[in-house]
């Protein structure tokens, strides 16, 4: 007898759904110099551009759309606005009890780009936690 597929997320669903976008972020920019904008810039500025910066380019493109539309459709304008305040939120409390520091271009930096990526996962995850929450699918409805 095949083994029925458990269509929960689970933790480590979600840790994956947040790992996933949370690369993406950092690889495409990040402060510590070590980001596709710098190589890609540096190669720029020295005039060294070539095809493996174009592949990594139009790489970095299909992830960020993938992401972005997926995210889009899932959370909406006010889902997202939604989503950004509370993450705002907890950022301000973890300062506020001193769990995180935000004292430097560079730490506030990094706090945006790991909150982007929270973003970009809560829209992956959406639809699984919707269902979770309220036992309705969501579905994509087409006008024919």
């Amino acid at each position: 007898m095949a083994k029925k597929k458990n269509k929960n997320l689970s933790w480590l669903d979600l840790l994956l759904r947040f790992l996933a976008p949370l690369a993406l972020v950092l690889i495409t920019y990040n402060p510590s110099d070590y980001s596709f904008y710098d190589w890609f810039s540096g190669a720029l500025a020295a005039g060294e551009l070539g095809g493996l910066h174009f592949l990594a380019l139009v790489v970095l493109v299909i992830g960020w759309s993938i992401l972005l539309v997926a995210t889009w459709n899932a959370l909406d304008t006010f889902g997202i606005i939604l989503t950004c305040a509370l993450l705002g939120a907890i950022v301000w409390v973890f300062i506020d009890y001193g769990l995180l520091k935000a004292d430097s271009v560079d730490a506030i930096a990094w706090i945006v780009l790991v909150c982007l990526a929270g973003v970009l996962a809560v829209g992956l995850s959406w639809a699984h936690i919707w269902r979770r929450l309220t036992g309705q699918y969501s579905v994509d409805e087409t006008n024919d």
